[in-house]
């Protein structure tokens, strides 16, 4: 026997019907699901569905994020490095971040949480950052532009 799947039965079930009901005589009355004559070889599909109730009597709503904004922000991108006094030792270094939509200014070192980040190393023109989502850990490194660097005439 085939399997099938729910979508085919139920177009196998429409295709059957539709043929019983041409098949059927004129004067005939019309064959319900739920009473197959004898002949009928097609049976009753029933569709379970489960419904869950929440009683929310002091408890938090379980669609709101348990992370608040706090903890998101500032993201990567809003970042600019802006400058960097690096220690060769590595224990030293100071990195000078602005946010570029709050317009604050971050001074972070090495180990540093700064949303949900942190710092992992501070290079001569770049800060390392491991980035932590969902449980899973990346690096992404903030290099700095340099500013001094004039546009070509146009």
């Amino acid at each position: 026997m085939k399997k099938l799947t729910l979508g085919a039965a139920l177009l196998a079930l429409a295709i059957s019907g539709t043929a019983a009901a041409q098949a059927r005589p004129a004067g005939a009355a019309p064959r319900t699901a739920s009473a197959p004559a004898t002949g009928d070889t097609a049976r009753k599909v029933l569709m379970a569905r489960e419904v869950f109730a929440y009683e929310g009597g002091g408890r938090r709503d379980p669609f709101l994020s348990l992370l608040t904004s706090a903890e998101l922000r500032p993201m990567l991108i809003d970042l600019k490095l802006v400058a960097i006094a690096y220690d060769p030792s590595g224990r030293n270094s100071v990195a000078v971040l602005r946010d570029l939509t709050s317009k604050q200014q971050y001074k972070v070192r090495v180990g540093q949480a700064l949303g949900r980040m942190r710092v992992a190393a501070i290079r001569e023109k770049a800060v390392v950052f491991t980035i932590e989502e969902f449980g899973y850990s990346r690096q992404e490194m903030l290099s700095m532009t340099d500013s001094t660097k004039t546009r070509p005439p146009q």
